[in-house]
């Protein structure tokens, strides 16, 4: 039986599946070459090595992403999905992230020492010192051979020309640049003949910049006694040495705006001031200028003062004694139209004076009635009270007998035979002993 013959579609499909499924997405270094940038922003190339090479692309969202330009001969490291191109029937590699080669071991590195450091409490906020606002010397560890160096001096001189400069050479890229950094920052401490340090270099590569991510530089920085601002790179260069600073800039021009004052604006500043100043002074002129001219204007000789004051006190005395005699005219003509009006009334009969006749006479009636009433019942208690009177009944003959306390006698259990009684009689009272009782 012949073997199944597969269309041409089905096996490069099937060979695409199984490059997907057993190699899937994998880290490929290499050297690129044959760079192409579409029209589309797609960006096509080679990676090869001295064995072999292999057509990779990079789609345009993914390449919008990449930190850096890519240029042919540039050694770099692919994150990428191992696949097939079915039109052509080619091996390619579909690109999703790209890096230069050594940077995923460097990276490591940097990202292993930071969190060392950060552990160790040198990365700490609070241990950062403040920057002097108007320092008189300013130092700079870099390489005089680097761009970076005539970048900051250029910035001094514009900002703050009187400013004086100390360098500090050493090697910024290399074998054993991180050792002349540190020691370029200690020697600046050794001397103190600065008020702060610029550790400074330009942009580049993170195998270029690596010498700023070293242990060493980061320990002579935490242990400088001046402080230290950074300028390492451009803008996306991060370093340790930025984080190990006491202020951070991001490139070497802006370490130098950092620690300088800018000349021009603290002119504009002062001028303000003065014109402000100016201002003030003429408003507090202007202002006793005229308290002074009011004052002028009140100011009398004490002759011609006093001579006012008597010519015042004159006219007030005259407006006194006018007023007096006005008020005491007043006065007069009013008790004068009084004894007027007295005289008249006097003269004259009370309005209802027979009314007030008649009524004194009916109250004078009713008096003498209420009196007799009264009198009639006073009389009759007085005779009820005397037919009640003990000492009526005791004219009759009667007699009150009371025991020793006091108790009056009403019967003859209350004493015994032998006790003496007091006896009450109409005039005077007598005392006895019981003889006998009967009861």
């Amino acid at each position: 039986m012949p073997p199944p013959v597969l269309p041409v579609g089905l096996l490069v499909s099937s060979a695409r599946l199984l490059l997907e499924r057993h190699l899937g997405v994998v880290w490929v270094g290499g050297e690129v070459s044959n760079l192409f940038r579409a029209a589309s922003g797609h960006v096509y190339f080679t990676l090869k090595d001295a064995a072999a090479q292999v057509k990779c692309t990079l789609w345009r969202s993914k390449a919008q992403l990449v930190p850096f330009t890519l240029r042919d001969g540039m050694a770099v490291e692919v994150r990428a999905l191992a696949s097939m191109y079915e039109a052509r029937g080619e091996f390619q590699l579909s690109v999703d992230t790209i890096r230069h080669a050594g940077v995923g071991a460097l990276y490591e590195r940097f990202l292993a020492l930071k969190a060392k450091l950060e552990a160790a409490g040198w990365l700490a906020p609070e241990r950062k010192r403040p920057l002097p606002a108007f320092p008189r010397r300013v130092g700079v560890v870099t390489s005089p051979r680097a761009a970076a160096l005539r970048d900051v001096l250029a910035t001094f001189a514009r900002r703050w020309p009187q400013l004086s400069v100390v360098v500090y050479p050493c090697a910024v890229q290399g074998d054993g640049a991180a050792a002349e950094i540190a020691q370029a920052i200690r020697t600046a401490n050794a001397r103190r003949e600065v008020d702060v340090l610029i550790v400074c270099r330009g942009g580049g590569s993170i195998e270029d910049l690596w010498a700023f991510n070293e242990e060493v530089v980061a320990r002579a920085i935490v242990e400088s006694a001046l402080p230290v601002v950074a300028g390492v790179g451009h803008e996306t260069d991060v370093t340790i040495c930025d984080f190990a600073a006491d202020a951070r800039a991001p490139t070497p021009t802006g370490a130098a705006a950092l620690v300088t004052p800018d000349c021009a604006e603290l002119r504009h500043r002062a001028g303000q001031v003065a014109r402000r100043l100016q201002h003030a002074l003429a408003y507090r002129l202007a202002h006793a200028t005229q308290r002074v001219d009011h004052a002028s204007r009140r100011l009398v000789h004490p002759a011609a003062r006093l001579a006012e004051q008597r010519a015042r006190r004159a006219d007030l005395a005259g407006r006194l004694a006018r007023a007096a005699a006005r008020v005491c005219a007043e006065r007069a003509r009013a008790l004068d139209g009084a004894r007027l009006r007295f005289t008249r009334e006097l003269r004259s009969p009370l309005p209802g004076a027979e009314r007030v006749a008649v009524a004194c006479a009916d109250l004078v009636r009713a008096g003498a009635r209420a009196v007799d009433a009264r009198a009639q019942r006073v009389a009759a208690l007085a005779q009820g009270l005397a037919h009640l009177d003990p000492e009526a009944v005791l004219a009759r003959g009667y007699a009150i007998v009371a025991d020793a306390q006091g108790r009056v006698v009403v019967d003859a259990a209350q004493v015994d035979t032998g006790d003496e009684v007091s006896i009450a009689l109409a005039r005077g009272r007598v005392r006895a002993a019981i003889t006998s009782r009967q009861n």
